[in-house]
């Protein structure tokens, strides 16, 4: 089937759905019709203004033939030609990102888990403020930052930080964030000015929901125990702590809070799901593409995606070798918009150069 066949094919079920819903339905054939219609929107927007654009262009070419229109008026007519023709090619790429295979998780929430890496208290620092640039960034985005939980140093680092964010699209644009970030300048503690190079690793999951994972319990050991750390004497004498090993793939995730047995279970295997739905998700990856390196990033915490340059103020992204001067801005305003649709384009190309569309 050629493209233009299967615009016209997606238009056609488009303009089907729609008589459909303006129809008498049972509730169930609603629900699935008025969601089939509603993801068919937006590509249908822009088949309708590719093809409205190229129906323009067709109409201004045998204007232009038509030799009895004056010359300020051809000139007009060329010029609309013109940029007409400019505007095509870009709204057809856009139509075929667009029909490019979606990952499932995309619309989903996610998890990210944040971990110093080498370096001791300052990669801790580095770890803390890479957990607050998340923080901000889900702010700008209107996202809900839900920490679930985090183990501080002695000055304010983060031996490790975890959070849940919500919000519209979320996976979509911090999936390619997994990895290890390096930070390069002077730390607080350094007395001869000397420069350091600590690191940090990011993990972000998509969060799954129970249709997407569903647990047996065979599969689950759950502990408690008592909670360790600061919380006075309620952590003495409860146990709150909640501890799950899934014993098909020996995943083991842990959560404590001081008040909550039952808020540690939950926040436990929200955490289990994710982790479990990466995997899934990643043995389809395997078998659909053998070469992992066509994309911007595999997931891979062992992968060094970014660095960051604080003596010259730079941020540095290794997979698509792009270098912003705005380190400030970046870390600590949460401005990541920039990064973050690059890397998006760049993987969105990769995708369409190996696709058959």
């Amino acid at each position: 089937m050629s493209l233009s066949e299967s615009l016209n094919k997606i238009l056609q079920k488009h303009e089907e759905l729609s008589q459909k819903l303006s129809s008498s339905l049972p509730q169930d054939e609603y629900v699935k019709a008025s969601k089939e219609y509603s993801d068919l929107g937006p590509i249908v927007l822009k088949i309708t203004e590719y093809n409205k654009t190229q129906n323009e262009i067709e109409s201004l070419s045998i204007l232009l033939q038509d030799s009895s229109i004056d010359s300020e008026f051809k000139a007009m007519a060329n010029e609309e030609f013109y940029e007409l023709s400019k505007k095509l090619p870009e709204l057809l790429k856009n139509i075929k990102i667009a029909l490019l295979p979606k990952d499932i998780a995309d619309e989903k929430n996610a998890i990210i888990e944040v971990r110093a890496g080498t370096g001791g208290e300052e990669a801790a620092l580095f770890a803390s403020e890479l957990f607050q640039m998340y923080a901000r960034y889900a702010e700008l985005c209107r996202w809900k930052f839900e920490i679930l939980s985090f183990s501080e140093t002695g000055i304010g680092g983060f031996k490790e930080a975890s959070a849940s964010i919500s919000g519209n699209g979320v996976f979509a644009r911090l999936k390619f964030e997994s990895g290890v970030h390096r930070v390069q300048r002077v730390p607080a503690t350094e007395s001869s000015g000397r420069i350091h190079t600590s690191a940090a690793t990011v993990a972000v999951l998509a969060e799954a929901e129970e249709v997407d994972i569903d647990f047996d319990d065979k599969d689950l050991k759950i502990e408690t125990c008592r909670a360790s750390g600061a919380g006075g004497q309620h952590v003495n004498t409860t146990d709150s702590a909640v501890r799950i090993i899934h014993i098909p793939t020996g995943i083991v995730v842990q959560q404590q809070d001081e008040r909550s047995q039952h808020k540690n279970k939950a926040r436990a295997l929200k955490l289990l799901r994710a982790k479990v739905f990466e995997l899934e998700r990643d043995r389809l990856a395997k078998e659909r593409s053998s070469d992992r390196k066509s994309q911007v990033g595999s997931g891979d915490r062992s992968e060094r995606i970014r660095t960051y340059n604080f003596p010259q103020a730079r941020v540095s992204d290794h997979r698509i070798n792009l270098t912003l001067y705005k380190i400030h801005e970046i870390v600590y305003e949460g401005k990541m918009d920039e990064l973050i649709n690059a890397l998006i384009a760049f993987d969105e190309a990769e995708k369409l150069s190996n696709s058959d569309i």
